[in-house]
């Protein structure tokens, strides 16, 4: 077990629909589909766990009861919070309604319905090297759907200088992860845009030459489909092999 999370608290997002894998969804939760043998949750808490994370808080709504079962058998359960929104807030409207939970700490702000492989040392290692004025790091990928995803411009640095969210033409393939760490100072966004719900959409152009980026190159994916949910099964499936025979 690493420290790279120690002192740190995590928001897993986790109360979506997941309508666009429907009839999958009809009966589970995103969250708790399943990569390989566990539950993307489970993928999402034994990583941040395994670097020491202080606590995780998780919002729920959808199906919130099998969300609530996940938890009573984790054995993480003492370190893990769950809060209900029986209207969702959107990603950023709850961590605005949480915004207590954070004060004092570094913030992982997540979305528990991707799937994504990083190694938490690294990314802490970025984040603390970040320039003096910054104040949040945002995890990237290189996608092959930009038209789908946050597209970002960096400076040489690899500070963010431009953000095209879901744009026909975007200018480059290098995308926003929806994974971030965040100081306190970043969390005085949200009172620039005090009625704002999603996230990435408003409150990532607000922090435009104040977010340091970490290239996670082991592995991200939007689990938004069935198709893409079976090539992560299977990319999961691909590296767990190559792992075991090396």
């Amino acid at each position: 077990m690493s420290n790279a999370l120690k002192g740190v608290r995590a928001l897993l997002l986790a109360g979506g629909y997941g309508t666009r894998l429907r009839p999958l969804t009809d009966q589970t939760p995103k969250c708790l589909v399943k990569i390989g043998d566990k539950p993307l949750l489970a993928h999402w808490i034994e990583t941040l766990f395994a670097a020491n994370l202080d606590r995780v808080l998780i919002n729920t709504h959808y199906l919130p009861k099998q969300v609530e079962d996940f938890w009573e058998t984790s054995p993480y359960k003492s370190k893990i919070d769950l809060i209900y929104e029986p209207t969702l807030l959107g990603t950023a409207g709850t961590l605005r309604s949480n915004r207590n939970y954070f004060e004092n700490c570094t913030t992982l702000l997540a979305h528990a319905d991707n799937f994504t492989l990083f190694e938490p040392n690294a990314f802490m290692a970025s984040h603390q090297s970040r320039p003096p004025e910054c104040f949040a790091t945002m995890m990237t990928f290189e996608t092959d759907t930009p038209q789908s995803c946050g597209i970002v411009e960096l400076s040489p640095n690899g500070v963010l200088t431009g953000y095209h969210e879901k744009v026909a033409n975007p200018p480059g393939n290098l995308a926003n992860a929806a994974v971030f760490l965040l100081e306190k100072e970043a969390l005085n966004w949200l009172d620039l845009a005090p009625t704002a719900t999603d996230f990435c959409k408003d409150i990532v152009p607000l922090g435009i030459g104040q977010f340091q980026t970490y290239l996670n190159q082991i592995y991200h994916r939007d689990i938004g489909t069935i198709a893409s949910l079976n090539q992560a099964n299977q990319d999961y499936l691909n590296l767990a092999n190559h792992i075991k025979k090396s």
